[in-house]
């Protein structure tokens, strides 16, 4: 057994299942497709559900993948231990209904003792107690010596979730040697010490869990192993902690350069904050790299909540300034190779971990110090919780995630009122979950079961719009009919349709379909489930019945411009990529008659002439006249093209492309136009923001851009009417009302200002004075508070020992202002406490500078009460 560097062990896992006939499948994103149970993979199977379900097929009867995944359950102690972490990756072999247990254990003894030549006496295995034939291969079949096979219960050798497959594992465990052991000479696997480490399983789905909790054995049992790859590598290097191995190493070295703190193998409480940087920017890299981007919800807030970890331990390091984006550099140099994303994303990686590790940094010294004063007080009065409402505020108004708080506070014994926390946050989040709730799959998922039973449709669509074929199925509502008469609507299935079922942002088509006996439907829908196309049907005359012989017509006109907005987006998709760069990405997109909509991947707003340079490159494309091909081929094949897919998305071992000469090639199983110039020309109506780091553009082309030119002749028309002028001369008399509008609101606001600037003196010889500081209090009725603060900066241009409090009343609206003089500033008169407690007497809060603070106030009837409070404070 040879030290083996870790990404030399996953290249020699791939190729060894790949020589067994396992097709290789490329890491899926960390962000699940179609699965909303959770919110990352956080495992090799967990991409795999639809195929092991049944919903999607594989791309081949045997697959191998080693998986990217995350997970956060023991994120509290990561760092503290060797083996923990929340990045790791998942090598995995899957059989869906072909080989099963003698052969998949075979392969596996096989790779362990002769690729990586571990030896076989250090080898042990696990099995469920009362699996039989698991022992009898691992004894009969491997030679293992049956002191070496431990069977096991339940909880450590059956994998099951509830109901639906599930069935026995073995496990595999390597000897490290008595020296990890806890001394009792009946140590093997299953006891709780170091000296057994499992790095491999192999679950058996060979049945499916009744609700009645029976098991009923399956036609078809399944295969599913998975085996970490960092512990792996750890056995191959001769390592006890996963920050040891060598790439990771390389990661956690850095560290202590940047930091100059020294590293001691765990020993040192240094070595925690060292070990979690090294941890967390792992994780943050690749889900930045996957699309995901900090929030406050779901998997967003997990990449806050982990960048804002390792950025507090950087402090507690002594790191000076944002370091996080700087160190991605070293997990995309030690990753790259195996996920090209990383590479393909370095700069906006970079500057997503840079922008938000700079907003973290403006908000927790000032959160840290709020945390400490929270602390402090306890410790007086010998408490040990925070309060829900302290945690709260920390939370919203400081960015701190409610897990750094509990682990700063945890790190003095001091403990926070979670329940009072989320009670706090529960209004915040009623609007959200109800969203959530809306949103879910679980109609898609139960619709598609409709349609499970029925055979793929044969979709002729991309070369006819006419097609004979025969109804296959009529669903009223949720329920099978046999037939549809005049005047209902439905849901109708046939074997073969030209019609395109929505999908991949494309509206599905729209036309007729005629039946032999005289039926007539408007097809109002296509939708697709699978590959099951489904026609929304309203019947106009007859009747149509299943097996009915039927013709099918698309309406080309609808099609036709569907294609043309489909194949700008592509062109948007690549002169976005060439002028802002390859970090964009398609985040989603919705193609109809009317126009296009093209969701992106980018950290700011693109700036006018930066869209007009965007719009210019896309129209010269059209004008080009570049001709549209597509090809179906095998997906090895469409990757060596270049062709660009949609990230996260599965594909199988065919894939459409779609070239536009040789500019844009996309995977894409939408409809097209064939040659570039039918599009017309584009034009971009709008760029705006969607979400963090998500940009969307809408544009329209060829005939639409009439009715958008008919659209704004009649606005340009109707404004020239109101401003008593022709079109040809409404810029110069907008310009001139602009200019009279502006010097009419300047000669206001200078008779404002002399208005109130006559009652200055009026308002020093009213003042209150306590302790010889003057106090001004007075309410402003319809008075913006910019003309308050130039007022108070005039009275104590003039005036010194002076303190006023304004009120600006506009409305309902009440504003209130503190300005202290400067030479009361020295004596620690403070702006911003006093109107922290003025506020409140009127219902209100905010805070500012010791010179100026303002604040919002609820009730405008307890004035005098803030004015007298405002007195006492003097």
């Amino acid at each position: 057994m040879k030290n083996t560097g870790l990404n030399e062990l996953r290249t020699m896992f791939r190729k060894f299942y790949e020589s067994k006939g396992h097709y290789p499948m490329k890491s899926f994103s960390l962000v699940p497709n179609k699965d909303k149970s959770l919110l990352l993979i956080n495992s090799g199977m967990a991409p795999m559900k639809p195929f092991f379900a049944g919903i999607e097929t594989p791309p081949s009867k045997r697959v191998t993948t080693c998986q990217k995944c995350i997970r956060t359950g023991d994120i509290d102690i990561v760092g503290q231990t060797d083996r923990h972490g929340t990045f790791f990756e998942m090598m995995g072999s899957f059989s869906f209904g072909e080989y099963f247990k003698e052969q998949s254990i075979k392969w596996g003894w096989e790779f362990i003792t002769q690729v990586l030549e571990m030896p076989e006496d250090k080898i042990w295995a696990t099995i469920y107690l009362d699996d039989d034939e698991a022992y009898n291969i691992w004894r009969d079949v491997i030679g293992m010596p049956e002191e070496h096979i431990v069977r096991l219960g339940k909880e450590d050798n059956f994998w099951e979730i509830g109901t639906g497959p599930c069935g026995p594992c073995s496990e595999i465990y390597f000897d490290r040697g008595p020296e990890y052991g806890c001394g009792n000479p009946e140590c093997k696997p299953g006891c709780d010490c170091d000296r057994y480490i499992e790095f491999w399983n192999h679950v058996f789905t060979q049945f499916d869990r009744q609700e009645d909790g029976s098991y009923v054995p399956l036609e078809h049992p399944n295969i599913d192993t998975g085996m970490g790859l960092e512990r792996l590598a750890c056995i191959m290097q001769d390592v006890t902690s996963i920050f040891d191995v060598d790439t990771i190493r390389t990661i956690l070295d850095e560290v202590v350069r940047i930091s100059g703190v020294p590293y001691h193998d765990g020993a040192e409480k240094t070595d925690t904050s060292i070990r979690i940087i090294t941890d967390h920017i792992r994780s943050i890299t690749f889900m930045v790299g996957d699309g995901v981007l900090p929030s406050n919800e779901g998997r967003g807030y997990v990449l806050r909540r982990l960048l804002r970890r390792a950025a507090r331990h950087g402090k507690l390091l002594g790191i000076q300034g944002a370091f996080l984006a700087s160190l991605s550099e070293k997990v995309i140099e030690v990753s790259g190779v195996a996920y090209p994303e990383l590479e393909e994303k370095r700069e906006y990686i970079h500057r997503i971990l840079s922008v938000e590790e700079e907003k973290f940094s403006e908000t927790i010294d000032q959160g840290t110090n709020i945390l400490e004063e929270y602390l402090e007080t306890l410790k007086k009065s010998g408490e040990k919780t925070i309060s829900g409402e302290q945690a709260f505020k920390l939370y919203d108004t400081f960015g701190f995630p409610l897990e750094l708080t509990q682990e700063i506070a945890g790190e003095q014994d001091v403990d926070v009122d979670v329940d009072s926390f989320n009670a706090n946050m529960q209004r915040q989040k009623e609007m959200a979950r109800a969203a959530r709730k809306s949103d879910t799959d679980a109609g898609w998922a139960d619709e598609s079961i409709l349609y499970a039973a029925f055979d793929a449709t044969e979709f002729l669509g991309y070369d006819t719009l006419t097609a004979d074929g025969t109804v296959k199925g009529i669903f009223k509502g949720r329920d099978a009919a046999d037939v549809v008469s005049e005047g209902e609507t439905a849901k109708v299935i046939l074997d073969r349709t030209p019609f395109y079922g929505e999908g991949g942002g494309q509206a599905g088509d729209v036309g007729l379909i005629y039946g032999d006996s005289g039926c007539q439907a408007e097809v109002t829908a296509t939708t697709k489930f699978r590959n099951v196309y489904v026609h929304h049907v309203t019947v106009r005359s007859g009747e149509l019945r299943v097996d009915d012989k039927v013709s099918s017509i698309v309406i080309a006109v609808k099609r036709n411009q569907i294609a043309r907005n489909h194949t700008a987006t592509h062109l948007l998709h690549k002169t976005l990529r060439e002028v802002l760069g390859n970090h964009v990405e398609q985040a989603g997109s919705s193609v109809t008659e009317h126009g296009l909509r093209f969701d992106f991947t980018h950290f700011e707003a693109v700036p006018k002439e930066t869209l007009a340079e965007i719009e210019n490159i896309v129209n010269e494309k059209i004008l080009q006249f570049i001709p549209v091909t597509s090809v179906e081929m095998p997906i090895e094949e469409a990757e060596k093209t270049g062709a660009t897919s949609l990230f996260g998305e599965k594909y199988g071992k065919l894939v459409r492309v779609v070239s536009i000469g040789d500019y844009s090639i996309e995977f894409c199983g939408g409809t097209h136009v064939s040659n570039s110039g039918q599009i017309g020309a584009l034009r971009i109506l709008s760029e705006s923001g969607v979400a963090a780091g998500v940009r969307r553009i809408e544009a329209v082309t060829g005939t639409e851009l009439i009715a958008k030119l008919n659209e704004y002749e009649s606005l340009v028309g109707r404004a020239a009417e109101i401003l008593k002028t022709n079109p040809s001369g409404l810029l110069s008399k907008i310009e001139a009302v602009s200019e009279e509008a502006k010097a009419c609101k300047k000669e206001l606001e200078e008779m404002k200002m002399q208005a109130m600037g006559g009652q200055m003196d009026q308002m020093i010889e009213s003042a209150r004075e306590k302790n010889g500081v003057k106090l001004i209090t007075r309410v402003f009725e319809d008075t913006a508070i910019n003309d308050l603060r130039k007022l108070s900066d005039e009275i104590k241009a003039e005036h010194k020992g002076v303190i006023m409090v304004f009120a600006a009343v506009n409305g309902e609206k009440v504003t209130l202002m503190v300005s202290v003089s400067d030479d009361l500033l020295e004596k620690g008169y403070h702006a911003g406490s006093m109107i922290k407690q003025i506020a409140a007497a009127a219902g209100g809060g905010g805070g500012g500078k010791a010179d100026m603070a303002q604040a919002g106030a609820k009730d405008k009837s307890r004035l005098p009460e803030a004015f007298e409070l405002a007195y006492s404070l003097l």
